[in-house]
């Protein structure tokens, strides 16, 4: 039986490193992305008018993705630095620390698509309906909207599809890089 660690001064500040702070960015991201997509939006969505929501999905997505950019974009880099077989073997997937690494491209390049693309495009559409709903006098949703309206509802209904796609890809990479460090640590394969 192994005798129980005593903390002190050094050994507490060993905590600060490169190990270390990979894990809490990673933590950070895995946690926000979840919470966002499953939790947050949905509380938000039956809790606040529809026009109030949606203004505050455009004022916090750009945010989210973001954080979510730097986070992965600092992850990657720091595994290929720790992981030097990942650049040397890039065009193969099937080896585990290239698949982290595409993983975590896999969010860095999601969620900068929903940032720069996606996202801007369908907050101009969320607006657009808003002010057609105030034109008409209809909510986007009654039976009698215009043409304009259903055009409208359509385009914005596929590009929300396409953010929530791109999201959705974020959190399952997110998750199955979290399931690989959880079993094999940092260290390289």
């Amino acid at each position: 039986m192994s005798s129980p660690k005593v903390l002190t001064i050094s050994s507490v500040a060993n905590l600060f490193s490169f190990d270390g702070a990979y894990i809490l960015a990673f933590s950070w991201l895995f946690g926000m992305s979840f919470w966002i997509s499953f939790f947050g939006g949905t509380i938000a969505y039956k809790t606040l008018p529809r026009q109030q929501f949606g203004t505050l999905q455009h004022r916090t997505f750009p945010i989210y993705f973001v954080i979510s950019i730097i986070l992965s974009g600092g992850l990657l880099a720091q595994w290929i630095a720790t992981h030097p077989s990942v650049l040397d073997n890039f065009t193969k997937p099937t080896f585990a620390d290239v698949a982290q690494a595409y993983a975590l491209g896999t969010v860095f390049l999601s969620q900068a698509a929903n940032y720069f693309v996606v996202g801007p495009m369908t907050s101009k559409v969320m607006f657009q309906r808003h002010k057609q709903e105030k034109s008409e006098g209809k909510a986007y949703n009654d039976p009698e909207v215009s043409s304009e309206m259903k055009a409208l509802n359509v385009k914005f209904a596929a590009l929300h599809g396409w953010s929530s796609l791109a999201n959705l890809f974020a959190v399952i990479a997110l998750a199955f890089h979290g399931l690989w460090i959880g079993n094999t640590g940092l260290r390289p394969n």
